[in-house]
């Protein structure tokens, strides 16, 4: 039987956007996979009075099992009104590649989904976004589709180079489709390995900072469609001294630099309205469990452990919330 998303109390993407958009801010999309990473998401984000996009991915659907996200996003609203403060809640699917996909997460009352059609043909990416776009908003639930590729690893999504998006594309994508947000590639790359310090340079301070983002394609995109909600994927900025500690306690993290968060905040003043960050949360988690584990071997309660890593993930998120996205006030 099919559920909606309204009766869970959740709320799409519409609104919130607009008001994103208008406001020069994004709206933060933390992915989740369980109990603490929710805890600590919804947390953060009553705390700094944030709307958010609590975002599951296919893999997360089969990690945690699709009826449990479904009443812990219920859950998520009750939570938030015991914390004190009612903030707008999104459930969106992140990187749904079929309409099949798409529609069973329509149907378990999902508020949001993203369809991913940029691996197939422009034509066919258009086919695929407009059939998931007819579904969702007969059901009032919001659409984002995409149009380039990043590079890098996230859960099933694997793309080996980045193909950047042609603004000239946008407006025709758009109006055919009828997506209400567009997620587009201008360098950002999804996982924690984005870029190698050989891929980077040294600032003055000694601080590597990675290739430039083509924010010259942002703007000519909102020339080409002002207004229209812009989504960044892959916008981790895999924080140095999250991975030392991580590394510090036994982890083998590679050298690398991800998306330098003054970038971030340059990019939600424009039209930028969704900015997705997955990897940060992992690395802060992780970090924190080992550290836990390490200085306490004997340890077993997972809650022990579990706990440090979700208070970790709350301050990282209110962190984003407050100086990188600018979300922080808005809800």
């Amino acid at each position: 039987m099919a559920v909606s998303y309204k009766d869970l109390g959740l709320v799409n993407s519409k609104e919130l956007f607009a008001k994103a958009v208008a406001g020069g801010y994004a709206i933060p999309a933390y992915n989740f996979n369980n109990l603490e990473q929710l805890q600590a998401i919804l947390q953060a984000c009553v705390e700094t009075k944030s709307p958010v996009i609590l975002q599951v991915s296919s893999g997360a659907r089969k990690y945690a099992n699709a009826t449990l996200l479904r009443n812990m996003a219920k859950g998520a609203v009750e939570y938030v009104k015991e914390l004190g403060y009612e903030i707008p809640i999104v459930l969106h699917l992140d990187h749904g590649d079929t309409f099949d996909l798409c529609k069973e997460c329509i149907d378990s009352g999902f508020s949001s989904v993203m369809i991913d059609g940029s691996h197939h043909s422009y034509e066919k990416n258009i086919e695929l976004t407009k059939q998931v776009v007819e579904y969702a908003h007969a059901h009032g639930v919001t659409v984002e589709g995409e149009l380039g590729v990043l590079a890098g690893i996230e859960d099933d999504v694997v793309a080996e180079h980045s193909t950047y998006t042609r603004p000239e594309e946008v407006e025709d994508f758009v109006k055919k489709t009828g997506v209400d947000s567009l997620a587009i590639s201008i360098g950002t790359s999804h996982g924690a390995n984005k870029f190698t310090p050989a891929q980077c340079k040294r600032n003055e301070e000694g601080i590597l900072i990675p290739p430039m983002l083509r924010f010259d394609i942002l703007e000519e995109i909102e020339k080409r469609i002002p207004g229209f909600p812009i989504v960044l994927h892959g916008s981790s900025s895999v924080p140095q001294d999250l991975v030392k500690e991580v590394n510090e306690y036994g982890g083998k993290m590679k050298d690398t630099v991800g998306i330098p968060e003054e970038w971030l905040r340059r990019a939600a003043k424009s039209a930028v309205c969704k900015i997705n960050i997955d990897s940060d949360g992992r690395i802060a988690m992780t970090a924190a469990i080992r550290k836990v584990l390490t200085q306490n071997p004997g340890e077993f309660d997972p809650r022990k452990y579990l706990g440090p890593a979700r208070d970790s993930l709350k301050k990282l998120y209110m962190h984003k919330n407050i100086s990188v996205l600018g979300s922080a006030g808005q809800a």
